[in-house]
């Protein structure tokens, strides 16, 4: 079995390399092989060569690279990633150090253990560690996944969670239209469309970080994504 990691990166040149090496420490359960797969969305800084020259100094492991020749945004990033992906189960991860690799074995074991077909890492439910940053930014979280759960009929915690695990044969069957970061809300809406799908949510840590320190996220994505959660569950 291979477990797909799709990594969207956008001016990560700091950090990259450090979030290559964490997944290339993790020996996942069931002898389950890894595809590191990356995306480079036209990055202003030297991602592009600073993961060629990983790649080039790791030849043994199983990591490919893919450009878009123009910024198209962290949804259309993963839509190349998923299709891209040749495991049986694909894994999102970013490109910062925001989300732990050794936590994948949690997030595969209701998959591998036949209970679910997706599973949501979530920051809000769990013992594991949690930076403290923001108070707007988590009512933000929370109050879009209340919405998306008031549509779709799900109990997610954690609805804008990086981490999200799928069989690889349901997320590829999806027609995903979102290029930035509606992702979160749409593929949300699309799964809890699927007849009798299994979803699972699993606790993660939280490694957070600043605006400072490079993230990206901020208001206007906020309203995109109650646009999309709106537009995806009601108009199927």
């Amino acid at each position: 079995m291979i477990l797909s990691i799709v990594i969207p990166a956008y001016n990560e040149e700091r950090t990259i390399h450090l979030i290559l090496d964490k997944i290339l420490d993790v020996l996942l359960v069931n002898d389950i092989q890894k595809e590191i797969i990356l995306i480079n969305d036209c990055s202003k800084d030297n991602t592009k060569s600073t993961i060629e020259k990983y790649i080039s100094e790791h030849p043994n492991h199983n990591i490919v690279l893919y450009n878009h020749e123009v910024n198209k945004g962290k949804g259309a990033a993963l839509h190349t990633g998923i299709e891209k992906a040749k495991g049986e189960i694909v894994i999102i991860q970013d490109a910062d150090l925001e989300y732990d690799p050794r936590e994948y074995n949690n997030l595969l074991q209701p998959i591998i253990e036949g209970f679910a077909d997706v599973v949501y890492g979530s920051r809000f439910v769990g013992g594991r560690p949690h930076r403290i940053l923001f108070f707007w930014h988590t009512i933000g979280n929370k109050m879009l996944t209340f919405a998306s759960n008031m549509f779709t009929n799900l109990n997610l915690t954690d609805m804008e969670t990086c981490y999200k695990v799928f069989k690889s044969d349901i997320i590829k069957n999806i027609s995903l239209k979102e290029k930035r970061f509606g992702f979160e809300p749409e593929v949300t809406a699309r799964i809890s469309q699927i007849p009798n799908v299994r979803i699972y949510e699993v606790g993660i840590s939280y490694y957070g970080r600043t605006y400072e320190e490079g993230k990206k996220i901020g208001m206007k994505d906020a309203f995109r994504a109650f646009y999309c959660i709106v537009k995806y569950n009601l108009f199927k």
